[in-house]
């Protein structure tokens, strides 16, 4: 059984981390631990039962309210979460994005150009004094408008 546990937002892979230490000393029917990109503050555990979730996740930090939401899910419901998108065709000329690693970090900026096969975007920044045009691997952008 797959269950749903709230956590702070942002500090999701610190309690991933810090759960997988436990479970190393403690026997626990826990299977399974995982981060969704996409699913902000919350991880999923893969259980025997409910009982061991809750005894694998007390006194664990950043686990928020009573830990487990909601109670078992079905693998069919993650199946759009858990579904792998093509990067590139999910960018368009056009779109706009925020850098999310590199010197430009945080910076947004309007897609100029794409190339596929590299897959490297052209992006010219819109908080630049001059406008260059730059080009970065498209896995450091995330599209915020299009």
């Amino acid at each position: 059984m797959i269950f749903t546990v709230r956590t702070t937002v942002g500090q999701e892979s610190l309690v991933v981390d810090i759960l997988k230490r436990k479970l190393a000393k403690e026997e626990l029917n826990i299977y399974a631990l995982g981060v969704i990109p996409g699913l902000k503050g919350y991880i999923l555990i893969e259980a025997d039962n409910e009982v061991t979730v809750q005894r694998g996740i007390t006194d664990t930090p950043h686990i928020k309210g009573r830990g487990i939401v909601g109670g078992e899910i079905k693998l069919e419901e993650l199946s759009s979460l858990l579904e792998s998108k093509p990067l590139m065709k999910s960018i368009k000329e056009g779109d706009m994005v925020q850098i999310i690693a590199g010197p430009f970090n945080k910076e947004k900026a309007r897609v100029k150009r794409i190339n596929p096969t590299k897959e490297d975007v052209t992006l010219e920044l819109l908080e630049a004094a001059v406008k260059i045009p730059i080009t970065i691997k498209a896995e450091h952008i995330r599209v915020i408008r299009d």
